[in-house]
């Protein structure tokens, strides 16, 4: 039985931003990492067992945690935290790697 914390991330499309944050902490060993996408043309749209899965859900926009509590409102969520990431760089942009890193580390560091 693993005791990692289990990080889920969260973008519009699961295509830049959060496969980008689960390919960053992907070989940390205190973690477990997915990406989902909100919307329906999401690459690997967030499920319900994606919400039972996750310790914490770190999501680049507000717009992303509202969507997760309008969609999934009769569930007890995990933890969702907003990071404010833009949606202007590409997978594995050097830039979106260093914001991703400085939002989620300390965030990350402050859970274990």
């Amino acid at each position: 039985m693993s005791n990692r914390l289990r990080v889920l991330f969260v973008c519009a499309l699961n295509k830049w931003r959060s496969p980008t944050a689960e390919a960053l902490y992907r070989n940390d060993p205190r973690l477990e990492v997915r990406s989902a996408g909100v919307r329906s043309e999401a690459r690997r749209r967030i499920s319900r067992e994606d919400m039972e899965w996750a310790d914490v859900i770190f999501v680049m926009e507000q717009e992303h945690k509202n969507w997760i509590h309008d969609r999934f409102r009769e569930m007890k969520l995990p933890q969702i935290q907003v990071l404010e990431i833009p949606d202007d760089l590409k997978y594995m942009d050097p830039e979106l790697q260093r914001l991703l890193k400085l939002s989620i580390d300390p965030e990350i560091d402050a859970l274990i």
